[in-house]
């Protein structure tokens, strides 16, 4: 039949004669035959037919080259019941992003809480987790400088400085607090002393962490291309934060704690 397609029309195929019996008829007087190109496979997912089209990079960020799709796909005009889904390493990215900041959200969730436990407030960890935004200024800014873009290891190097970040804000309001409790200073002669004592172990803390990143963050050695995102944000996030740190998180203690005082006189008259 593959040499002579027409013999496709002499199969017999039982139908019924009306009569309550079955007779064998002709195919090719149901239908008719004709010599047409079809595909040698048929791929289906989620019980649907799919074509896959499939290109290579040309060294272009997965998130560029994701953008250039959704853009051409727009212009296309689809008929109904098609449509034009991502796959492969976009699909793979998406979900691996989603993963990467649900762990952001519990990394800073964890934080806070404790933070509230060691200092018994929960407005005071509020100052100090300000420097987290502070060191995503520096980890954007060292990207762009670097060429890099935001993909999994950035992401990793982001948690990371999660924890290390608050690190200096927690030398510096730990340090205020405890000359206000034990040596009954003002609380801005207090944060003053706290910001003068505390700047040379923040400043050697950090600079320990940023050459301990210069290997990775050149990228010597074999994959260290690839894990030198991480390295980049890390020491971008922990400059940024570690100098405003000294500025901003100061400014936030007292405002904060003028607020926790506000609330507790408050509280009082209230229930007075």
């Amino acid at each position: 039949m593959r040499r002579n397609p027409s013999q496709v029309g002499d199969l017999k195929v039982s139908v019924n004669n009306g009569a309550g019996g079955i007779k064998l008829v002709p195919l090719s007087s149901l239908l008719s035959a004709r010599v047409a190109a079809s595909p040698t496979e048929i791929n289906r997912r989620d019980l649907a037919r799919q074509v896959t089209v499939s290109a290579n990079l040309d060294n272009l960020p997965i998130g560029t080259a994701v953008k250039h799709v959704e853009a051409a796909s727009k212009k296309i005009n689809m008929p109904p019941g098609y449509s034009i889904d991502l796959s492969g390493e976009a699909e793979d990215m998406a979900e691996s992003f989603g993963y990467m900041a649900e762990s952001l959200m519990l990394a800073v969730i964890f934080v806070y809480l404790i933070l509230a436990a060691q200092f018994e407030s929960f407005f005071e960890p509020l100052a100090i987790m300000l420097s987290l935004p502070l060191s995503i200024v520096g980890m954007a800014g060292m990207l762009k400088l670097t060429g890099d873009t935001v993909k999994i290891m950035s992401l990793i190097g982001l948690i990371m400085l999660m924890g290390l970040v608050t690190k200096n804000a927690i030398l510096l309001v730990d340090y205020a607090k405890v000359l206000q409790r034990r040596d009954g200073m003002a609380r801005r002669d207090a944060v003053i002393l706290a910001g003068r004592t505390r700047l040379r172990p923040i400043v050697m803390t950090t600079l320990a962490m940023i050459f301990g990143m210069m290997p990775l963050f050149l990228g010597i050695g074999a994959g260290g291309e690839g894990r030198a995102p991480m390295a980049r944000a890390v020491v971008g996030g922990l400059l940024t934060s570690t100098f405003l740190t000294l500025l901003v998180v100061p400014v936030m203690y007292t405002t904060m704690d003028d607020f926790g005082a506000w609330l507790k006189r408050k509280w009082r008259r209230e229930h007075a």
